[in-house]
C-alpha cells in the first residue's frame, strides 16, 4: 500500500506527467481514437521536457548577465521575460501550476457560462504562464497544496476571463469587427492605452492613421521575434559589459574568452533558449486547446474566443512597428527613473513590448490615429516597466531572480493577490478572492441591467 502511495505521490510531484494526464483526459473527452490519445499524450510530456530544457539555457545565459550588472552599477538588474521565470517556476511548483491551468479553464468556461463575459480564453501558453505566477503568490502565501490549486483556480479563471473584457470595447475600431476578443496577459496595459489614446483625440486636429505611413521594406526584420531578442539582448549584453569591464569579464565569468564575443554569444543562447520553451509551449498546448475550445464552444453559446496577440496585428501592421518602438521607449524611460532613484533596474524586456507594445499601438490607432498608437504605446511601456518592480517583492524567493513576469495582467493581478496575502495573511487572501466573484457577478448584472434600459429606451423613442 504504502510503494503504491509513493508511486502516486512520485507521478504528480512530476510537471510534465501532470501536463500529459491532462492532455490525456481532454483527448478522451472528445472520443479520439486510442492511437491518437496516446499520441497527444506523449508529445505533451516531450513538449514539457522541451520547456525545461530551454528554461535551464534562458537561466544560464542570464546568470552571468546578473553578475556584470551588479558589478556595473551595484543594483541589482531584473529582465522581464516570462519564459525565463517561468522556466524558474516550474522547477519548484511545476505541479501546482498545471492543476490551476487545467481547472483555471474550466473555472473561465463556468464564468463565461453564467455571466455576460462570454470570453473563452484560448491564449493557453500565457494562460499557462498566469497559472505559475498564481501558484508562486499562494505558496508564499502559506495555503497548502490543496488551497494553492482551489484559489488559485478560481483567481486564474477570473483573471482571463475579466482580461479580454477590459479590451473589447476598443476592438471593433481597431479590428472592425467585434466576434473576436484578445486573450493576452498584456490586457490591463493595452486597455489603459486605448484610454489614453481614446482621450487624444482631437475633432479639430485628427490623426491620421498609422497604415496611411510607407515604412522601408528593410524593416521588416523587426517582427521576427528570435531576431529581434538576439540583437536587442546583444546590444543589452554589450552595453553593460563595457560597464563591467572587459577584465572583470574575461577573469571571473568568460574563462579569458573575449568580452564582446563572451557577451554576443551569451545573448544569442539567451534567444536560442526563448525559441526552445515557446517550442515546447506550442506542442503542449496543441494538445490541451483544442480540447476545451470544443467543450466551450457546446456549452457557452454566443460566446467570443479570446485570442493571442498576433491575431490583431494583421489589422494594421505599421501600428505594430510603431506601437513597440514607443512601447519601448516608455520602458527606456522608466529605467532611467529607476536609476536615478536608485531601485531595482527593470531593464526593458524586447519580447513584452513587441507583443503588448504592438498591440496597443493597433488599438491606439484605432481610437486615435497615428497619435493615439504613440501616446498610448508609449504609457504601456511604462505601466509593463513600473509593475515588475511593485511584483518582484510578493514573489518571495522568486522576486530575486534575474528575470522576472513582465506583462501588466501580471503586475495588476499579482500586487493584488500578494498584498492581500503578505498583509492579511491566508483568510484575506481567499476573502479578498471570493469578493472578486462577487464583483464579477455584481458588474455583469448592473451592465446587463443598462442594456436593458437602453434598449428599452430606444424602443420608446421610436
Amino acid at each position: 500500500m504504502n510503494g503504491a502511495l509513493s508511486v502516486l505521490l512520485d507521478i504528480f510531484r512530476q510537471p510534465s506527467i501532470i501536463v500529459a494526464l491532462i492532455s490525456l483526459i481532454g483527448l478522451a473527452v472528445q472520443h479520439k481514437k486510442g492511437t491518437d490519445i496516446m499520441k497527444g499524450t506523449i508529445r505533451t510530456m516531450v513538449g514539457f521536457l522541451v520547456l525545461s530544457a530551454g528554461a535551464s539555457v534562458v537561466s544560464g545565459a542570464l546568470d552571468p548577465f546578473g553578475d556584470m550588472f551588479q558589478h556595473a552599477f551595484h543594483v541589482q538588474g531584473v529582465v522581464p521575460n516570462n519564459e525565463a521565470i517561468v522556466g524558474t517556476v516550474l522547477v519548484k511548483y511545476g505541479s501546482e501550476a498545471a492543476l490551476i491551468f487545467f481547472f483555471g479553464m474550466i473555472v473561465n468556461i463556468l464564468l463565461s457560462m453564467t455571466s455576460r463575459f462570454k470570453y473563452i480564453y484560448l491564449s493557453g501558453h500565457v494562460a499557462f504562464y498566469m497559472a505559475t505566477m498564481v501558484a508562486v503568490i499562494l505558496e508564499v502565501a502559506g495555503l497548502p497544496a490543496w488551497g494553492v490549486i482551489l484559489w488559485g483556480a478560481i483567481a486564474q479563471g477570473l483573471i482571463v476571463t475579466i482580461s479580454p473584457s477590459l479590451v473589447q470595447p476598443f476592438m471593433k475600431a481597431a479590428a472592425g469587427t467585434g466576434d473576436v476578443a484578445l486573450g493576452h496577459t498584456g490586457g490591463a496595459g493595452i486597455a489603459l492605452g486605448g484610454l489614453v489614446a481614446r482621450l487624444t483625440r482631437s475633432r479639430k486636429h485628427p490623426s491620421k492613421s498609422t497604415e496611411d505611413i510607407k515604412f522601408p521594406s528593410g524593416l521588416g526584420f523587426l517582427r521576427d521575434t528570435t531576431v529581434i531578442i538576439a540583437l536587442s539582448m546583444a546590444l543589452i549584453y554589450i552595453v553593460v559589459a563595457l560597464f563591467a569591464g572587459g577584465s572583470y569579464i574575461e577573469d571571473k565569468l568568460s574563462d579569458g574568452q573575449n568580452f564582446v564575443v563572451f557577451s554576443v554569444l551569451q545573448a544569442a543562447t539567451f534567444s536560442a533558449g526563448v525559441f526552445i520553451i515557446l517550442a515546447g509551449v506550442r506542442v503542449v498546448l496543441g494538445e490541451i486547446v483544442p480540447a476545451f475550445k470544443g467543450i466551450s464552444e457546446k456549452l457557452v453559446k454566443n460566446s467570443k474566443p479570446a485570442l493571442d496577440v498576433p491575431m490583431i496585428f494583421t489589422f494594421a501592421p505599421n501600428a505594430v512597428l510603431i506601437g513597440f518602438i514607443s512601447s519601448f521607449v516608455g520602458g527606456i524611460v522608466g529605467m532611467g527613473i529607476m536609476a536615478l532613484a536608485g531601485t531595482t533596474i527593470i531593464i526593458p524586456g524586447i519580447v513584452a513590448h513587441f507583443m503588448t507594445g504592438g498591440a496597443t499601438g493597433v488599438i491606439g490607432n484605432g481610437q486615435g490615429g497615428i497619435r493615439g498608437a504613440v501616446i498610448g504605446s508609449f504609457v504601456n511601456g511604462l505601466v509593463i516597466t513600473f509593475l515588475p518592480l511593485f511584483l518582484l517583492p510578493v514573489l518571495g524567493d522568486m522576486g530575486m531572480a534575474n528575470a522576472t513576469y513582465s506583462d501588466a495582467d501580471f503586475g495588476v493581478a499579482g500586487i493584488l493577490l500578494g498584498q492581500l496575502g503578505g498583509h492579511g495573511g491566508q483568510v484575506a487572501l481567499i476573502v479578498g478572492i471570493v469578493a472578486a466573484v462577487v464583483v464579477f457577478y455584481a458588474a455583469s448584472f448592473a451592465l446587463t441591467a443598462r442594456d436593458k434600459r437602453k434598449a428599452a429606451a430606444e424602443v420608446a423613442s421610436e
